[in-house]
């Protein structure tokens, strides 16, 4: 019951501390909604529009084999044709290279011609676009030759893609729930910087000569971090489903538990740095280096898998790379506590949260010991 008064007492301390703590609210609430907007912008759109490229069509010398691929260019959905008739080779030159089209096809001049040439922009040569087209007319010349042989097509390939889960994983959710995890991780990394400023004016010493408990002076304020983070994930969920978009289908069992997990977890780490920082400016150094590490290499804007191999491992080990997977499966998926890999991620954040908090309180706990000889 005293431990339970205690306990009470040192929670609403902390709570009125963070509302007078401006770093901890711009990087765990107002920096996360600037960065998750910025990056929706850029790469929130319909993905699922259909691919379009602008080409020239030049028929210097008409013929009844050109005439015959023109009319077959005409009939490809994804090819637009400047000025929908066939032009002069020196206009459309130009009109390469001022990039007012992507790509220029040259038909064949004679019947007896058995090559169409694609002309590109250099300086493009290596993009998307440029790409599809050599690809989408590559496939056309192999139609072609198999129509002239007199064949008729006999397999044709379809592509669809499934999901785990109940849903696919769209840009906007992707980028959503990734700023959720980060802002989380954050709060939690940043949140802590009000021990070191308590401990530089003198109160943690005061405070370790009450019989106050330090390790429930850090759960107190890891509990309280865990409200801020509710308050984040809220907030991010409503501008990304309201203001983008976003899609959510939850498993709020699953969210519960990898949101209680990470959030403690990510807390702990922040109160490791603490019992390490003498003063402010190295306590946001750590928490700086740390989390900008983790922004760019646990798949908060882009998939682990796009990374170079040699990369790869150093995301494995990261917590956030498993928190931010967590949340994607109980929050896009809905298949979170139900597979094994789930589980296996959520045993890495303990790890990370334990290791982090026993050696904090034992740090603090030396410190203690030290400051009283």
């Amino acid at each position: 019951m005293k431990l339970g008064k205690q306990f009470r007492q040192m929670f609403m301390a902390q709570l009125k501390m963070t509302f007078r703590e401006k770093q901890a609210w711009f990087w765990g609430i107002f920096f996360p909604v600037i960065l998750m907007v910025i990056f929706m912008l850029i790469f929130s759109g319909d993905s699922n529009e259909e691919f379009e490229a602008k080409v020239a069509i030049v028929n210097e010398n008409p013929n009844e084999t050109s005439q015959m691929l023109f009319e077959q260019i005409q009939n490809l959905s994804m090819l637009e044709i400047e000025t929908g008739e066939p032009v002069s080779r020196e206009q459309a030159e130009s009109w390469l290279k001022e990039e007012d089209v992507n790509a220029v096809i040259v038909l064949p001049e004679t019947l007896d011609e058995k090559s169409i040439l694609l002309m590109v922009n250099r300086e493009n040569e290596r993009n998307v676009t440029t790409q599809a087209v050599s690809s989408l007319l590559n496939n056309f010349i192999q139609s072609a030759n198999l129509m002239a042989l007199g064949g008729t097509p006999t397999y044709e390939l379809q592509f669809e893609s499934i999901s785990s889960g109940s849903s696919n994983l769209q840009q906007e959710d992707f980028i959503l729930t990734g700023m959720i995890a980060l802002s989380i991780a954050q709060g939690g990394l940043f949140g802590m910087v009000d021990l070191v400023d308590m401990r530089r004016k003198g109160l943690m010493k005061r405070l370790r000569m009450t019989p106050a408990k330090m390790g429930l002076f850090g759960l107190s304020d890891m509990t309280m971090r865990m409200i801020f983070a509710c308050v984040q994930i809220i907030l991010l969920s409503l501008i990304g489903v309201l203001g983008f978009g976003a899609n959510l289908h939850i498993d709020f069992l699953s969210l519960l538990v990898v949101f209680l997990i990470g959030a403690l977890s990510f807390n702990a780490i922040g109160y490791l740095f603490s019992s390490f920082s003498k003063t402010m400016e190295s306590y946001m150094g750590l928490a700086n280096i740390t989390s900008f590490l983790m922004m760019f290499l646990s798949g908060i804007f882009f998939p682990v898998e796009t990374m170079p191999d040699w990369l790869q491992p150093v995301s494995q080990v990261l917590p956030l790379t498993y928190f931010v997977d967590g949340l994607r499966d109980s929050m896009v998926y809905e298949t979170g506590i139900t597979t094994s890999s789930f589980w296996i991620g959520i045993g890495i954040v303990v790890i990370w949260g334990l290791i982090s908090f026993f050696i904090g309180s034992f740090v603090y706990k030396s410190k203690a010991i030290a400051e009283t000889r």
